[in-house]
């Protein structure tokens, strides 16, 4: 054996020895203690790495572990975690270029740690790995939120945690009820139908945003870093939709889900002014898709939803990439203060137009050869509605996403601003994902050849590409007579009211206005019961007079009972109201 061949037989031993994640995770834990380009050198070659040591391994791979009595199966090496598992490491490497200038060592680390930890949540194959990666992926992630230091990053990034380990609580109850009832830990098709599940569901549904549980998605991404909402939009929901196709596929019950999923933002999209919360709720769009997808169940349906994590993760980190170059240069991005910067930042605009293209499923596209996937299986499996609500949410996310992102931040009221194009190190991350989306879109096998079922799809077809481009017509129209009209909501400093109103302002509305009550009630009753002690204290003052009943002096044992009979209903009235 040649010494080459020695190496090279040697990284694939080590390759079948850790999970992957695990090189980044370990290798995060350096980071703090470097500093400079070594330090931004050592973050750019740990996913690199990572994805090396992927690809060396063959499928059908796992390494199983012993856990006091659990047989713990740290990895599982097949079609479905080999997609899940190349894209996220596509995005770590292109996210870790994007910050590499931008964020503080302990920002660095904990990215690391929070995309390793998903690569490793993705090749688990038992509940307890998968929950331990799950946690580990809510703690990191939040300090990509609280190193905005701000009060209001804070309160943001403490609700976030809140909402994430309550899920990784859920998901841990839901697993040792499923072990009592079937004996089994294996993390594979799970279905609903017993306790375990359902809680299990609940769980994944609260990291995959579904309705009513997706507010922590729009309050916690905008209130990120510049690289930290990078990094969020790659892992933590796309993370949830691998759970849910791993095991709850064919679950019907996730087609309306999915289906409200990608109607309801578009109409909180329209009126928001933040332009990364605008991104936010895009994303709830978006993963709208995905969970019909893994609702309708078929081979068509899973391979476009795994199609569309890949394309989204790439053009949705485009695009918040894009409006953290206009945060990092301008400082603000609400699109009420923006516009005009296409003559500033020409490069970062036309980055911005490609990503906006592939969200809005334009041909030559990646949105185009993943969504349309998906769309045509609901019409495969006659899912009607949900065919037409997908129809109109196509329409809807091309306005808020295809045209008012780039329109707001680029070409409005031009407020003279006049800055300098993105750092060099965001554009090159730009340029990656704006190339794999184009390069996807033009050579969809690129994509389809990873897909975990064989594919027998052609997604340039005169139907499907006539259809997409007229509902792209209808909603450009649609966005410029309203704004011809005047009708269009105008950009304005305003907060956009969502479901978590309820909880953050009108439940404690009500808790307050409830203590508020309860707390007169027992003054009045207090004060009641001390005017009577008062009135009795003074009666007994009269009678101690000299010449009242008391006034000649007392034996000291009915002085003592007297006392103790005046504490008594002291302490009585006091404390019984």
């Amino acid at each position: 054996m040649t010494e080459s061949t020695a190496i090279i037989a040697g990284g694939a031993e080590l390759a079948a020895a850790l999970p992957p994640g695990w090189i980044m995770m370990f290798g995060a834990l350096l980071v703090p203690l470097l500093t400079g380009p070594v330090r931004q050198g050592w973050m750019v070659a740990l996913p690199i790495l990572g994805l090396y040591q992927m690809l060396a391994l063959p499928l059908g791979s796992e390494i199983t572990a012993n856990f006091f009595s659990y047989e713990l199966e740290l990895m599982r090496f097949d079609a479905l975690a080999r997609a899940f598992g190349l894209v996220f490491h596509s995005a770590a490497i292109l996210s870790v270029i994007y910050a590499m200038k931008n964020e503080s060592a302990v920002e660095g680390s904990a990215a690391l740690i929070y995309s390793g930890s998903a690569i490793s949540a993705v090749f688990a194959g038992d509940l307890i790995t998968l929950f331990i990666c799950w946690e580990l992926t809510a703690i990191s992630s939040v300090f990509l939120i609280w190193a905005s230091r701000t009060e209001r990053a804070n309160r943001s990034g403490m609700r976030y945690l809140i909402i994430q380990v309550g899920s990784g609580v859920l998901l841990l109850a839901g697993a040792i009820i499923h072990y009592a009832e079937t004996g089994s830990l294996a993390f594979g098709h799970l279905g609903l139908g017993s306790v375990g599940t359902n809680l299990i569901f609940v769980a994944f549904g609260i990291k995959a945003a579904f309705p009513f549980l997706h507010n922590w998605l729009q309050d916690a991404y905008p209130n990120a870093t510049v690289t930290g909402t990078v990094f969020l939009s790659a892992f933590t929901t796309k993370l949830a939709i691998y759970a849910l196709a791993r095991g709850f596929a064919g679950t019907e019950i996730l087609v309306p889900i999915g289906a409200a999923m990608t109607a309801f933002p578009i109409f909180y999209a329209v009126i928001e002014n933040d332009l990364r919360r605008v991104l936010a709720y895009s994303l709830n769009n978006q993963l709208g898709y995905m969970v019909v997808g893994v609702g309708i169940g078929t081979e068509l349906a899973l391979n476009g939803t795994v199609a569309h994590v890949c394309a989204h993760v790439i053009y949705k980190g485009l695009l918040f990439m894009s409006m953290g170059a206009v945060l990092y240069r301008v400082g603000t991005i609400n699109g009420s203060d923006l516009g005009g910067l296409y003559k500033s930042m020409p490069i970062t605009t036309v980055l911005c137009i490609i990503g906006a293209a592939s969200i809005s499923a334009f041909p030559l596209t990646s949105g185009f050869v993943s969504k349309s996937m998906i769309v045509s299986a609901a019409a495969e499996e006659h899912y009607t509605l949900a065919f037409l609500v997908l129809l109109f949410a196509s329409a809807g996310v091309f306005h808020h996403s295809g045209i008012k992102i780039p329109f707001f931040a680029f070409f409005a009221h031009d407020r003279g601003y006049k800055v300098k194009e993105a750092p060099l190190n965001m554009l090159i991350a730009m340029f990656g994902a704006a190339a794999l989306c184009l390069g996807i879109g033009i050579f969809p096998s690129m994509l389809y050849g990873l897909l975990p079922y064989p594919v027998d799809y052609v997604p340039y077809t005169t139907s499907h590409v006539v259809q997409m481009l007229q509902l792209l017509l209808f909603s450009a129209l649609a966005f410029t007579f309203l704004m011809k009209t005047g009708l269009y909501p105008p950009e304005l400093r305003s907060t956009v009211l969502d479901s978590d109103w309820v909880y953050r302002r009108m439940l404690p509305w009500i808790r307050d206005g409830l203590a508020l009550a309860y707390t007169q009630v027992v003054d009045a009753t207090l004060g009641r019961a001390r005017r009577a002690v008062s009135l009795a204290v003074a009666g007994v003052e009269r009678l101690h007079r000299p010449d009242g009943l008391l006034g000649n002096p007392w034996p000291t044992g009915s002085t003592t009972l007297w006392a103790a009979i005046m504490l008594l209903a002291f302490l009585y009235f006091e404390y019984r109201f």
